[in-house]
């Protein structure tokens, strides 16, 4: 049992929309709460919103820290990279051995990292943790991955399962992944799910509009009917409200005034990144970073679109019943493949860095409270429930049999968009991804003979052991 000394029980860093509502959230748990950022101007509206609440405000480091009950428990949410090593370098001086210090931002893994090397001769516990659910979710609870050394977790524990959202069964969103940058590497990996399972939805939103040519509220119609089923998630579900929304201008629906052109903060790319550092294939993930990207260059495209040629999609004599059929189909195999390629990862990480990651509880608290939540999850931590060490996602027999009753609607829907000229560059990748990955043999020979033609790299036959080398030109 912690020892208990006067002052706030939690210490909040940074009072930005994530900050300000994760401290709401713990005093609302009964945490008392001392709360600091380094602008005056967020201190003092925050006072304002917890007026009657058990928090204080604080404006400069060695006050805010003073105020809180020892050994200390201070969560910062501030920009990563250089602002996390300012705002560590303000509080290091008057923190203490034995103190926790968690970083609850989107930061790189490998920082993290650092910093907990850097911090453990002093004795402070260095501790990374991801937090997903936006405002709402810090509000009233978010799924939350943390990860560092497990005495720092015995610490946090109380808090955290009491902010956390709850899976189905009632249990806490909230596990300890794993040492170092454990908990932000899976924040990471979440985030390129993420990525694939927007992306994937804007496609099956361009087919249905532009091929099928259904109008917002039809499209409305079909997302929360697809909310209903199996394809139940926030994603699916928010796109459904998306579509409803009118512009307060008074220009018809506020979807159709905004730029087709997104931007990115970086753990999808860094995802990528790390995948092929530890040998991961991730199409799904990779092409809706490079979606977003090509999206991002509007004016090039804008350009590109007056002179390259192709069919240009439109609407045409649908069967508009089964194009929702088979869109739906597509897009259920498609995320299907964007989870599997994400929990991948994190096994071949976890087996790298002998992090030894969980994939059946990283699926139970992904279930509530985070922005990737879905139905299906909870089949997902069956799967890897009753086989831990499944080599796969798309080798359990469940996802086998669904996937099999999909094909011929992805199929279709994936060749008609070519053949039309509609991109589904992710869509078609995770297809592309199902098929090679179920294939007993590729052409990966011939690419293995032209890597020994120019650089003498070697190769292997399928008839005896040993490396190979021929003179190709002689």
């Amino acid at each position: 049992m912690r020892a208990k000394m006067n002052g706030k029980a939690m210490g909040m860093v940074g009072l930005g929309v994530m900050g300000r509502n994760l401290a709401l959230n713990m005093e609302e748990k009964g945490f008392s709460i001392a709360a600091y950022d380094a602008w005056p101007d967020p201190v003092d509206r925050f006072v304002r919103e917890a007026e009657g609440k058990n928090v204080a405000g604080f404006k400069d480091a060695a006050s805010f820290v003073a105020a809180l009950e020892r050994p200390r428990r201070i969560v910062m949410l501030v920009k990563a990279g250089d602002v996390v090593d300012k705002t560590i370098a303000a509080l290091r001086p008057h923190l203490e051995a034995g103190d926790v210090l968690v970083d609850a931002g989107n930061e790189h893994f490998s920082n993290t990292e650092r910093r907990a090397k850097e911090l453990s001769a002093t004795g402070i516990v260095y501790f990374g943790m991801g937090v997903s659910g936006g405002e709402e979710g810090a509000r009233h609870g978010p799924s939350m991955m943390p990860g560092g050394a497990p005495e720092g977790y015995a610490r946090l524990k109380d808090v955290l399962e009491a902010v956390a959202a709850k899976d189905p069964d009632g249990g806490a969103c909230v596990t300890h992944c794993g040492p170092g940058g454990a908990g932000h590497y899976v924040k990471m990996v979440h985030n390129g799910i993420e990525y694939g399972d927007m992306q994937l939805i804007a496609e099956a939103y361009d087919v249905l509009r532009t091929l099928g040519g259904l109008s917002n509220a039809e499209l409305a119609d079909v997302f929360s009917e697809w909310n209903a089923g199996e394809l139940e998630s926030f994603l699916i579900q928010i796109t459904s409200e998306i579509f409803r929304k009118k512009d307060p201008d008074g220009k018809g629906d506020l979807l159709d005034q905004i730029l087709d052109a997104t931007a990115m903060k970086g753990t999808g790319k860094w995802t990528v990144q790390d995948a092929a550092d530890v040998g991961a294939p991730i199409p799904t993930i990779a092409t809706s970073v490079d979606a977003r990207m090509i999206s991002f260059a509007k004016s090039a495209r804008v350009q590109l679109s007056k002179l390259l040629p192709g069919p240009t999609p439109s609407v045409n004599a649908v069967d508009k019943r089964q194009l929702i059929a088979d869109v739906r189909a597509a897009l259920y195999s498609a995320k299907t493949c964007s989870y599997a390629q994400g929990l991948h990862l994190l096994r071949l990480a976890g087996e790298a860095r002998s992090w030894g990651f969980d994939l059946g509880e990283l699926a139970r608290i992904w279930q509530a409270g985070c922005i990737i939540r879905a139905r299906f999850l909870r089949r997902i931590k069956a799967a890897y429930t009753t086989d831990p060490k499944l080599v796969h996602l798309l080798a359990d027999a469940s996802f086998r049999e669904e996937l099999a009753s999909r094909q011929e609607g992805w199929r279709k829907v994936v060749a008609m968009c070519a053949e039309r000229g509609l991109p589904l560059l992710t869509m078609s990748a995770s297809l592309g991804y199902y098929d090679m990955v179920r294939r007993e043999r590729l052409p990966a020979n011939l690419t293995q003979a032209q890597r020994d033609f120019f650089g003498a790299h070697t190769y292997k036959r399928i008839d005896r052991e040993g490396d190979f080398h021929t003179d190709w030109s002689a």
